[in-house]
């Protein structure tokens, strides 16, 4: 595997992992999580994990907005678009997911109308050109958040009366306290997402740091980014001290992205959410708020109490919390492939169980 052969700043890395060795010096073993699946796509790419030193450990946490979608809203999506007149619109990475009735691609192919969009936009503009209902999978974090709630006000606006959304949006730092709550789990600090960051700032990690006394750094997607945040991260550990702080400043500012923030505010109400493997978790997630309500799939199409059959062999809920590895899991790279995925870590492009098929594992031990 190569590693810095690759980088296009080579001194600057080798001065960094020179910093790191120095930092994890006399120290215990560190377990670091990342909370974004970018990070853990580029952290396996990088080969990271085979350069730190023994006693700093990278696991992956709930960082996949599709990975942590749990069976029982694909399984609302499939009951929506079973009916005659909905127009399903999805983000491409939802078409595979299992729920516990299939996946939407396979309800594509019996005939239902299922369209991947590239935006909310796309949805909306669908809506104004049919006469049957559309329906629009909100799904993501903080990031993709405004541009589904730009979306919401202007349906509200324009009285588009066919359109409506199932919404999944979740966000992190409630996620990262869960974690923290759960006694099997050892993290030592947190490499956070730097997208997500771009539009709530630092404020909201703020009481990972104060009340949970963990080190928390918010870094950038290049590998230098990557490997900068885990030494301020060593470095806060060394030095006994648990903050936040921004190794990814050229994009994301203190206080975030305000604009962004008071539309979610305007169109979302905070509420609790189920995520797969960590269950339901209190103030995680957004609903629609009172005044866009009618604009709520669930509410329109009576969708609440739909039954959940679970998958007992997949363990995606294990491998979210950072409790094990996929390497751990029986089906990996056996049953569970990218081809023949039987989660939703090995689906999306950026799960934890496809990172580590493309980059942990030979190619001569791959069974695709």
């Amino acid at each position: 595997m190569k590693f810095l052969s690759e980088y296009r700043h080579q001194r600057e890395a080798e001065n960094l992992y020179s910093l790191i060795s120095v930092a994890a010096n006399n120290l215990p073993l560190v377990s670091l999580m990342e909370v974004c699946g970018t990070h853990t796509m580029a952290i396996g790419r990088a080969g990271l994990r085979k350069r730190l030193p023994e006693n700093v450990r990278l696991i992956s946490g709930p960082g996949c907005p599709v990975c942590v979608t749990p069976d029982g809203y694909l399984d609302e999506a499939i009951t929506l678009v079973e009916k005659e007149e909905v127009n399903l619109c999805t983000f491409g990475d939802m078409m595979r997911v299992p729920g516990s009735r299939g996946t939407l691609e396979q309800s594509q192919s019996k005939g239902n109308k299922v369209f991947v969009v590239y935006s909310p936009t796309e949805a909306l503009e669908l809506a104004g050109k049919t006469k049957g209902e559309v329906v629009f999978l909100a799904v993501g974090f903080e990031t993709t958040a405004p541009a589904v709630a730009w979306v919401v006000k202007k349906a509200s606006q324009e009285k588009i009366r066919n359109f409506s959304l199932l919404v999944g949006h979740k966000l992190i730092p409630p996620a990262m306290a869960a974690l923290l709550e759960d006694a099997r789990m050892k993290i030592d600090g947190f490499i956070c997402p730097g997208h997500v960051s771009a539009i709530i700032g630092k404020q909201p990690y703020q009481f990972i740091a104060e009340r949970y006394r963990r080190a928390c750094v918010i870094a950038g997607f290049e590998t230098l980014d990557i490997v900068q945040a885990i030494l301020m991260l060593l470095q806060q550990l060394k030095e006994k001290r648990s903050a936040v702080e921004i190794q990814y400043s050229r994009c994301v500012q203190p206080e975030g992205n305000r604009k962004a923030w008071e539309l979610i505010r305007e169109v979302f109400s905070v509420v609790e959410t189920e995520w797969r493997g960590l269950g339901i978790i209190p103030q995680s997630g957004l609903a629609l708020n009172k005044k866009y309500a009618w604009l709520d799939a669930r509410k329109r199409f009576s969708l609440s109490g739909i039954s959940i059959r679970k998958r007992e062999k997949c363990k995606c809920g294990e491998i979210l919390k950072g409790l094990i590895s996929p390497l751990e899991c029986p089906l990996f790279g056996q049953k569970c492939t990218p081809s023949h995925p039987v989660g939703p870590c090995m689906v999306s492009s950026e799960g934890t169980c496809a990172a580590y098929y493309q980059y942990e594992v030979e190619v001569g031990d791959r069974h695709d």
